[in-house]
């Protein structure tokens, strides 16, 4: 039991964290351009992995292949949750990109039932009412990049699965390659804005440091080391209350404030996060149960013959 409450325990910390990232992101935007605050989260992180794998050993080609091409779809990722998070608030953007949990089993391919559509109908109507403020509107091109960001993002997770599975790659390592690629692919652009960093405060730069580590490796690192030691749902379901504290900490400590709408909203794409989540897992473990059984039958089936 104590072993479980740490790992849910890590687990809930880890939403906080990611949650907590938006108001980060949108504050260090506000201080430095959006380039130069993705070149340096990409940066700090690859001098660390750097140091990092020295006693690591080499790279494998599987690790250099998936890691260079899951950096380049990482940071279309980031570019478009940067720069959505720098014209929206940050409960809009945590809450708008929490749709990737319902966005990533429909790019898979996967067959899904009614009920799962509805639930993401649930959070398309939650996402409107968000953005609607005092009355319906279009959402903002803050709230658009956010929603582009979700879609990449769930793709990014689909290839993340089609690259690693069923091969020999090492979690820090294809991080490692992530954040190099991505430091590489923002140096060029981010180079007019960086003499900007000779007026960076300390608050800046901390937040920048929170951003690749926290947020990033450190954050990484703790989401394998609890994953292997609980359920995937519990893990989903801990790790399912991010848009929650992205929303708290907007309104806590970055004083935005929610309208009835908004709260409306942001209660519709919670639960039809949760929903859609919970209807894909029953599916998935029914599609394997009945996997199982047929093999099974197969199986059987041969054995009888054959003798």
């Amino acid at each position: 039991m104590p072993n479980a409450r740490r790992t849910d325990g890590v687990l809930l910390a880890l939403a906080v964290v990611w949650g907590s990232s938006y108001l980060t992101a949108k504050t260090a935007t506000d201080a430095l351009p959006v380039l130069v605050v993705l070149f340096l989260r990409y940066a700090i992180g690859a001098l660390v992995c750097l140091v990092a794998l020295r006693g690591l050993g080499p790279l494998t080609r599987d690790e250099k292949r998936s890691g260079a091409l899951l950096g380049l779809t990482q940071a279309a990722v980031l570019v478009l949750e940067t720069y959505g998070v720098a014209r929206t608030s940050a409960g809009n953007a945590g809450l708008i990109i929490s749709l990737t949990l319902v966005l990533t089993p429909v790019l898979d391919r996967r067959r899904l039932p009614a009920r799962f559509f509805l639930a993401v109908g649930a959070c398309v109507v939650g996402v409107g009412l968000l953005v609607s403020d005092n009355g319906l509107r279009a959402p903002g091109a803050g709230d658009l990049l956010m929603l582009a960001a979700a879609v990449v993002r769930a793709g990014h997770v689909v290839l993340v699965g089609r690259l690693t599975t069923g091969r020999a790659v090492r979690p820090f390592q294809l991080t490692a390659v992530q954040t190099a690629v991505g430091a590489a692919l923002f140096l060029v652009p981010a180079a007019p804005g960086l003499p900007a960093l000779a007026r960076t405060g300390a608050i800046t730069w901390a937040e920048l440091v929170y951003l690749a580590l926290g947020c990033g490796l450190c954050a990484f690192l703790a989401q394998t080391w609890a994953v292997q030691r609980t359920s995937a749902t519990r893990a989903s379901l801990l790790l399912g209350t991010e848009p929650v504290w992205a929303l708290l900490v907007g309104v806590g400590l970055g004083g935005e404030r929610l309208t009835a709408l908004a709260v409306l909203g942001a209660a519709l794409i919670v639960s039809g996060t949760y929903w859609a989540q919970s209807v894909e897992r029953a599916h998935r473990a029914v599609s394997s149960a009945e996997v199982r059984d047929t093999v099974l039958r197969r199986t059987g089936t041969g054995f009888s013959e054959a003798r």
